[in-house]
């Protein structure tokens, strides 16, 4: 059975969301992430772009700005509740994680 898209979100995808809380142009997008990950995940131009258009296309983000080529985003009421839903699943993951390292092992 295939998944649901934006039922589970990569960790780019996660951390670009997370960027566009204030307006951002590709360039500070990444470069946000790669402050906030200190260095940990870095995104090449396609796939920011990539991502910048799946989003848009459902209306995670919204474009905010164009000059020229430059185009900045912020992330919408859906791309947030996006975010929240992903909060509680990765919430609930950590949860099963913990229960089951806390267990004995048989």
């Amino acid at each position: 059975m295939a998944r649901e898209k934006f039922s589970t979100l990569t960790e780019q995808m996660l951390y670009v969301l997370m960027a566009l809380k204030s307006d951002k142009c590709g360039t500070e997008i990444t470069e946000w992430i790669s402050n906030k990950t200190n260095g940990r995940v870095n995104l090449g131009p396609g796939t920011l772009y990539t991502i910048l258009s799946q989003f848009l296309n459902e209306r995670m983000i919204v474009e905010t700005k164009q000059e020229g080529r430059k185009r900045s985003y912020r992330i919408s009421n859906l791309g947030m509740k996006l975010l929240q839903q992903e909060q509680i699943r990765m919430t609930n993951l950590l949860n099963d994680l913990n229960a089951f390292l806390g267990d004995e092992h048989d």
